[in-house]
């Protein structure tokens, strides 16, 4: 059950209640792809850092260790101790990314496995029973993500299929939640816009996928090699044929600009791999914008990442001298560091967000924020 709280011309202020708990948005959900945090980072950490939301991925868990085996082990949650909401990615995106020598056909897709090469299918029935063998809070639909170069009549077959595709995965769950040994009897299904960055395609299949009325919507296919501009564009002319009483999540963006920039466009939901990724190799997020701590200049820095910050580095003290003698000798603790700076920068972002939307400065807030970055 997802309501509006407040409203700022497009921006929202919401809350989902979740079978895990109550999902306060604007969120930026923390990815553990393979039920990990990259970087040594636990659930325990999770907790401290303000994470709402973990997710984790179908296709890296069905490929190892297997969804049979986190079921047998009570399910994700219970498998690697997070209480919390849990949203699981579909797999569709990583089957035409990672995936070599994949087929696509009207029941779904044949592919290798990247891990060991062996013959794997997927369509909408198998992503739906993986992701309820995992036992998630929100599950993603299974979906063709088209590149964004991909040319205009490819694009248009390839989106009809996922709606298609959608009808089924909704189908499908409605049954895996019927089941007596189904994990989470209450998981809920988001659905997946597509269109690459086609406007006329993009606002006819939201007007399509919202008459299912599913339990969210997210918009997928972006960031993906598109200019920001063009990502701006289409979150702009899709969004208003969206559900406005259901969450809107924009999959797999992206830095704290993109994020306020889609916030004031009406959306919900974030993930993105930057802030663990640029963490691992010293990129660090701070409000006066982002520093490379493999620059000499910090090679006799006595301060915290940031001062003031609140995260466990910086409020223990960690000097960016010793952070960085960590990441050059590869040590993990100094990973490990940076991405819990990191993600705490962007869980606190977010409640910075909501702060801003609940006392309706949310516009003055971003031009701030988008100053100092």
């Amino acid at each position: 059950m997802y309501r509006v709280l407040k409203q700022e011309g497009r921006a929202k202020r919401g809350e989902l209640q979740t079978v895990h708990g109550v999902i306060q948005t604007p969120v930026f959900m923390n990815v553990g792809t393979a039920a990990a945090i990259k970087g040594a980072v636990s659930t325990d950490d999770l907790r401290q850092i303000g994470t709402q939301v973990e997710l984790s991925n179908t296709y890296h868990l069905h490929v190892r260790p297997g969804d049979a085996i986190i079921k047998k082990m009570g399910g994700l949650h219970k498998f690697m101790l997070w209480d919390k909401p849990i949203l699981t990615d579909s797999g569709g995106f990583q089957v035409f990314s990672l995936a070599s020598l994949r087929k696509i056909k009207e029941e779904g897709v044949y592919f290798q496995s990247h891990v060991d090469g062996r013959k794997i299918f997927m369509g909408p029935e198998e992503s739906m029973q993986i992701q309820s063998n995992l036992g998630s809070t929100i599950a993603m639909a299974f979906d063709e993500c088209p590149s964004s170069v991909a040319d205009r009549d490819y694009v248009r077959h390839s989106v009809e299929r996922t709606t298609r595709w959608l009808v089924r995965c909704k189908k499908e769950m409605e049954r895996l939640n019927r089941l007596e040994d189904t994990i989470n009897p209450n998981q809920l299904l988001f659905g997946i816009n597509q269109g690459a960055i086609f406007d006329d395609i993009r606002i006819s299949h939201a007007k399509q996928i919202a008459q299912l009325d599913l339990d969210g919507y997210a918009l997928g296919g972006l960031a993906v090699g598109e200019t920001h501009e063009q990502m701006y564009h289409i979150i702009e002319e899709t969004v208003p044929y969206l559900p406005v009483e259901k969450p809107v999540y924009l999959m797999g963006v992206g830095t704290p600009a993109n994020i306020l920039e889609a916030v004031e466009r009406g959306v919900d939901f974030f993930d993105c791999v930057y802030p663990t990724r640029n963490g691992r190799h010293g990129h660090l997020y701070t409000n006066q914008g982002k520093i490379n701590l493999f620059n000499a200049q910090y090679e006799l820095d006595e301060r915290p990442i940031e001062e003031g910050c609140g995260c466990p580095v910086c409020s223990r003290g960690y000097s960016r001298a010793y952070i960085r003698h960590l990441l050059k000798a590869k040590e993990m603790l100094g990973m490990r560091f940076c991405v819990l700076h990191n993600l705490y920068f962007y869980n606190t972002m977010m409640t910075e967000i909501r702060d801003a939307l609940d006392a309706g400065e949310f516009a003055a807030y971003k031009k701030k924020k988008l100053e100092r970055l």
